[in-house]
């Protein structure tokens, strides 16, 4: 393992070890009511980051398999929380499969059948299958739902595994799982410094009918805190050079942003606070990786159309 991958991976320890001890003497001089949830936050961030440094520093292929494991997660959650026909579990199941044959191309590292399998064959494939049910009422809600679901919590999420199937060789600085890293660290904090920001500085809501509490002040500080930390790490984690950290730090702020609310404007359609409760404190995968649906496609073509 590249010394500059296992350095960043301590330092994500050494983040949550702070995270901890903060919390811990909040408890002792600042109680509220707020502490026990802080706690499951943590408790729950000790263990994601654990499976992912984990699977970042032992080989490839289980870092491939912990992202199928992510989206497989997302998916089911997403078909529990929307509307479906009774007529559509056959289908549902055809989806269910296109996750472990798109984490295969990942695997091989076969770009062209992993950038147009779920776009192209399945969004074919899939109104097939509900043709052949014969149920026409509801067809294209039906239909465009799922589509929408897979694109977001299989293909998007997909190519931040992809990075990990890129060849080593173009990131002398470390290697392709330390600009996996990058993305992931960098989208987590982008979140968590635009919540501060938010409490911090406030100002004009931003989108107040689809997220009341994000404001233009926690937008705009939580953007250029990312955009300087991009810059910091790029040069020690990525292939980026000159101007890209900068641009590639300003892309995860803005699109974070966007997936955010993106997955914000699904709840309050449906009516629901948190898409599940698997992660104690944080709802559920969909709640996490939100950001990450966005970030993940855009970083990962940014990086592949610049040095690859």
């Amino acid at each position: 393992m590249p010394i500059n991958l296992q350095i960043a991976l301590w330092g994500v320890v050494a983040v949550l070890i702070i995270g901890t001890l903060i919390i811990w003497l909040k408890r002792i001089f600042r109680p509220s009511v707020a502490d026990h949830e802080l706690g499951l936050r943590m408790r729950s961030w000790w263990v994601m980051a654990g499976l992912f440094v984990l699977a970042m520093a032992l080989n490839r292929t289980l870092g491939v398999l912990f992202f199928g494991l992510v989206s497989f997660l997302a998916l089911k959650e997403y078909f529990i929380i929307i509307p479906s026909r009774s007529a559509d579990k056959r289908t549902l199941l055809w989806a269910y499969l296109a996750i472990p044959l798109q984490y295969l191309w990942v695997w091989l590292g076969w770009y062209g059948m992993f950038i147009i399998f779920i776009p192209v064959y399945m969004f074919l494939l899939l109104p097939l299958r509900m043709l052949i049910e014969g149920e026409t009422q509801g067809f294209l809600r039906a239909s465009s739902t799922l589509h929408w679901g897979l694109m977001t919590t299989v293909f998007s999420l997909s190519h931040a595994a992809y990075l990990l199937a890129l060849p080593d060789q173009v990131n002398p600085a470390a290697n392709s799982a330390s600009m996996l890293l990058f993305l992931v660290f960098l989208t987590q904090f982008n979140d968590i410094m635009q919540y501060v920001w938010g409490k911090l500085v406030g100002g004009i809501k931003v989108i107040p009918k689809v997220s009341p509490n994000k404001t233009l002040g926690g937008l705009l500080g939580g953007v250029a805190t990312t955009t300087l930390l991009s810059w910091l790490l790029a040069p020690y984690l990525t292939p980026l050079v000159g101007w890209e950290p900068l641009v590639s730090g300003l892309l995860i702020g803005l699109t974070g942003f966007i997936g955010d609310v993106s997955i914000s404007a699904v709840k309050r359609d449906l009516g629901i606070k948190d898409t599940g409760s698997l992660i104690p404190g944080h709802g559920g995968i969909l709640d996490r990786v939100d950001s990450l649906t966005y970030t993940a496609p855009l970083f990962f073509h940014f990086v592949y159309y610049l040095h690859y």
